[in-house]
């Protein structure tokens, strides 16, 4: 059995990036889109904890398993118990995430989101008082801390 480690990627941090690239190790990367909506604008009633079951499903079958950094996913993380560590951004570094989510050609809609709330977003990551945290500076990604997690 392995000792899965779950990750908590902010978004551009290079979760699916490094998934794709990954062949030695066995990654998931487990988009909560997917568990979150029926439809889109339809919120999915069971959403947390059908993304948390299938985080705990992967527990002993994978070295890591990258997860949303959505304050829900935290909170029910959290509640389950469940040991992981946040990877996110450095405050100082917001223009550079800003720039990685155009370039990853997300929707203007997502792209406004981040950059009016990123400060907020990053505060609550910060005053966290579970999971260990991992800040990444101007150039990280992932990749590059993986073996600190």
């Amino acid at each position: 059995m392995k000792q899965t480690k779950i990750i908590s990627g902010f978004p551009g941090v290079g979760k699916s990036t490094l998934f794709k690239q990954q062949e030695d190790i066995l990654i998931s990367d487990s988009d909560s889109s997917m568990f979150s909506w029926i439809e889109p604008g339809v919120r999915h009633p069971d959403f947390p904890g059908n993304y948390i079951n299938h985080i705990k499903s992967l527990i002993g079958k994978l070295d890591f398993v990258f997860v949303s950094s959505h304050d829900v996913v935290r909170e029910a993380l959290n509640r389950e118990g469940l040991d992981y560590t946040i990877v996110y951004p450095s405050k100082k570094i917001k223009e550079e995430y800003i720039q990685r989510y155009i370039d990853r050609g997300n929707n203007e809609e997502f792209v406004k989101l981040l950059e009016s709330n990123y400060e907020s977003f990053i505060n609550e990551i910060e005053r966290e008082i579970k999971p260990k945290l991992i800040s990444l500076k101007k150039g990280q990604y992932l990749s590059d801390v993986l073996d600190k997690v």
